[in-house]
């Protein structure tokens, strides 16, 4: 449907180009609409009605003022307003822009999710909107006249325009001093194309403009099919009604978009080499083949990615996973366990597998074992498999390339009886992208509950890290090195203790506290007195629920008297720091700089060599030599063409070390200058498990292993963190004070006696009780045995007692340990203070 023509608004008109000779009107598309204004040109599109087509800000060139690293936009449901079946909804990101549309009638609803992020609306026909009263006329509307390149991207129809006159109108909606969950409505009086464009921040390491997220909801008619935007142009479209299968073929290289369209929808996936069936062999996915190849439950973008079929050729690769949760691989559903249920005749996956199978000559089958995407099960304690509700929301999906010339199948699972579904089978859709489209590989992670999944993101340091790394894990929703090539993780190990080592923490949260009321929002959150912080100062903590268990741990820099910087380990962190200043009505402002700052550790006995040669600190701040324990400074790093930093003292080794923060943009010439400078000190890049080695011989708490919400300070190791002179009160002061020293467990170290392998998890006994759980095992290469942290009982916590680790449900095999001082790496921490 076109737009309605708007009335023209004066030094805003936008003309249809008419020029013949106009290098810009032709060649193009027929369907294409050229406006040409002061020889630039302007192509409009147009989405389907309450759709979302995101993208980076770097596509539009007249935002180079505006922009942020290249990253897509991901969907997001707001978690403050579930959306309602009528309603589309989404994540702008920080320093990105969005065409949508809002259909006759409907509204865009935007929130403010952290407060003060500046956003613009441009409108290309001004007629359309209604606006709230508040909203200024945002200055220079017709930078507009440069959107061209988003068309080769998202694959969406360019507009076709038959009138001459279009007006064009652009207005800020929100800026820096707008308060956080600040949200505006907007109306459409007729089918409204729109541009939505978030401002760019180039945040320097001491500063606090950090760019965050908007979250946009778009009424839509109830009965319109609601789609995610495409990844990429579309090459096939396959729409699978509820209770039905499709089969369709795939070309080597191409790749494969499964969409769960309205969430708790479960699609069993078939697959089979084309060249196979062409000489009579029926070579499909095969379960035993795949999780003896993987050794893993259920293959995952990364290193084991891949399923394969009985000949050990792979069939498909997985891309993207916005859920996490399938099975790979059951039966899919069929006559037989539909009749043993009491439900005879009930329509059921393999009956549609055989109907639409038959025309690419494959035999029908009584079942067939399937990739079941969305379905949800697990293998219980007793052996047994349950199920439950699939994990997926509307618009998650599984993108898959294929490895070979494939025959492929899709369900959309007819199964009504039980929670498999939902209890109500819905659509499922399939896309197939061409070969030559280019998609970045990617795990979906959650906030909360609510919110849609953010797919894998790679760090700023990412083009000269993976080059090198022998495997790139998934690690808290980043792409980080585990182990790099040329060395290994015993080597890099070595290289930290003795020498210097260079390891990748992008993936530590950052959050900006700002406003007159920060120290007192922090105050209350953590269980430090932050009143004592001087500017400068960073200062180790905990964040814990109300009955005392561990949200999680974090560090605290004051960067000036109401400017703070907490970084921690998850994102939700942010989110209940909101929460809380929402609960005391603080003037403080929580945003996240995740995005803003990048950070690697320079940790080893060289570190400060290596690093005072390329600091430069800012006038009144200390260089590299003189930075005290748990301090920061800020200044430039590198000889030539050097980039904005922070540095602190401060690390998770066990060694004298320090980390650097700095913008993404400059991450590649920080790492190169570090690298640089570390040449002659026999530096080299570490991944993770050399990390984890260091941490665990020098005690130091990792989340999930040694503390959870189910933990104090006190049993995860940590009760130094937990102030009892702090005379404010804070999120779990009193559960603590009561426990005191009163705890029920005690982190504790031990040595392992033998070779036998030690497993996070396994139980600790003391001759038929179990009296604790291990919580990090590891081989030492300093301490020449193999060493544990474990959470046992007061009773066997003193050092030489003798203990045993079970093994096999802890009465098939015990392995002798016994308990030692705790840390058992300079537990003195001389190394640190040096």
């Amino acid at each position: 449907m076109p737009l309605a023509r708007a009335s023209p608004v004066p030094g805003k008109q936008l003309t249809a180009c008419q020029h013949h000779d106009c290098p810009k009107t032709a060649p193009h598309p027929a369907e294409t609409k050229r406006i040409c204004l002061k020889n630039r040109h302007l192509s409009v599109f147009v989405v389907p009605l309450g759709t979302i087509v995101n993208g980076p800000a770097r596509q539009l060139p007249f935002l180079q003022d505006n922009i942020t690293e290249q990253r897509k936009c991901s969907l997001d449901i707001f978690p403050a307003d579930t959306p309602t079946p009528s309603r589309s909804s989404a994540i702008l990101r920080g320093g990105q822009w969005t065409v949508l549309t809002i259909p006759a009638g409907g509204s865009l609803m935007l929130v403010n999710i952290e407060g003060g992020q500046k956003v613009d609306l441009y409108c290309l026909s001004t007629a359309s909107l209604i606006l709230p009263e508040d909203a200024s006329v945002s200055p220079s509307p017709d930078m507009l006249a440069g959107l061209v390149s988003a068309q080769e991207r998202t694959g969406t129809v360019l507009a076709r325009y038959t009138d001459a006159e279009l007006a064009i109108m652009g207005w800020r909606l929100f800026d820096d001093s707008t308060p956080d969950k600040t949200a505006l409505s907007v109306t459409a009086r007729h089918d409204a194309v729109c541009v939505l464009i978030s401002a760019k921040t180039v945040m320097t390491p001491d500063s606090h403009n950090t760019a965050t997220d908007i979250a946009i909801h778009i009424t839509q008619d109830e009965t319109a099919l609601r789609l995610p935007a495409p990844l990429a142009p579309v090459k096939a479209e396959i729409h699978i009604p509820p209770a039905s299968a499709r089969a369709y073929t795939v070309k080597a290289g191409d790749y494969i978009q499964i969409i769960d369209v309205q969430g708790k929808q479960c699609s069993d996936f078939l697959a089979f080499d084309a060249q196979s069936l062409k000489n009579g062999d029926l070579n499909g996915l095969d379960a035993a083949v795949t999780r003896t190849f993987t050794g893993v439950a259920n293959p995952s973008p990364g290193v084991h990615a891949r399923y394969f079929d009985r000949t050990m050729k792979p069939l498909v690769e997985i891309v993207q996973d916005t859920v996490g949760r399938h099975d790979a691989f059951l039966l899919a559903c069929n006559a037989r366990y539909y009749e043993t249920q009491g439900y005879p005749g009930h329509t059921n996956c393999t009956d549609n597998f055989n109907a639409v199978l038959e025309d690419h000559g494959i035999k029908p089958q009584i079942t067939w074992p399937a990739i079941n995407f969305f379905f949800n099960t697990q293998v219980n304690p007793d052996g047994t498999i349950s199920l439950e509700e699939p994990w997926s929301r509307p618009g998650d999906y599984v993108l898959l390339r294929a490895m070979t010339d494939l025959v492929c199948a899709s369900s959309a699972c007819p199964d009504d009886i039980d929670p498999a579904n939902g209890w109500m089978p819905t659509d499922i859709h399939v896309r197939i992208y061409d070969a030559s489209a280019q998609f970045s590989k990617g795990i979906g992670h959650r906030i909360t509950r609510h919110t849609e999944a953010r797919l894998t993101r790679e760090s700023g340091f990412h083009s000269r890290t993976s080059p090198l790394a022998k495997e790139m894990i998934d690690y808290q929703g980043f792409w980080l090195p585990r182990e790099y090539s040329g060395s290994g993780a015993i080597e890099e190990y070595w290289a930290c203790r003795e020498k210097a080592a260079l390891f990748d923490l992008t993936a530590l949260r950052k959050f900006e506290i700002t406003g007159p009321d920060a120290e007192k929002l922090l105050n209350y959150a953590v269980t430090r007195d932050i009143s004592k912080l001087s500017i400068g100062q960073i200062v180790y903590t905990a964040l814990c629920h109300p009955h005392g268990g561990m949200i999680d741990d974090a560090t605290v820099f004051r960067m000036s008297q109401h400017t703070f910087r907490l970084i921690c380990g998850r994102e939700w962190c942010g989110t209940w720091l909101r929460m809380l200043a929402s609960e005391k009505d603080f003037k403080v402002w929580v945003r996240s700089s995740t995005d803003q700052l990048h950070n690697i550790s320079l940790q080893g006995p060289l570190s400060r060599i290596i690093l005072s040669t390329v600091f430069s600190p800012y006038l009144t701040q200390p260089d590299a030599k003189d930075l005290k324990w748990f301090h920061f400074s800020t200044g430039m790093l590198g000889k030539h063409d050097p980039s904005p930093v922070m540095i602190s003292r401060t690390g998770y080794t066990g060694e004298l070390g320090y980390e650097i923060f700095c913008h993404p943009q400059h991450a590649g010439s920080v790492w190169d200058a570090v690298m640089e400078a570390g040449k002659n000190h026999a530096l080299k890049p570490a991944g993770l498990d050399a990390l984890n080695m260091l941490r665990i011989e020098a005690g130091l708490a990792f989340a999930g292993y040694e503390f959870c919400d189910q933990t104090d300070p006190f049993e995860a190791g940590i009760g130094f963190v937990v102030s009892q002179k702090k005379q404010s009160d804070y999120v779990g002061k009193t559960a603590l004070l009561e426990r005191g020293s009163a705890y029920r467990n005690r982190l504790a170290g031990l040595v392992i006696e033998g070779n036998d392998t030690v497993f996070h998890g396994d139980g600790v006994y003391n001759g038929m009780a179990q009296v604790g759980i291990i919580t990090s095992p590891v081989f030492s290469p300093i301490l020449g045995s193999q060493i544990a942290l474990a959470r046992i009982d007061p009773s066997v916590a003193v050092s030489g007692t003798q203990i045993e680790i079970g093994k096999d449900n802890g009465m098939q095999l015990r392995i002798p340990a016994h308990v030692v001082g705790f840390p058992h790496y300079d537990p003195q921490k001389t190394k640190v203070r040096s």
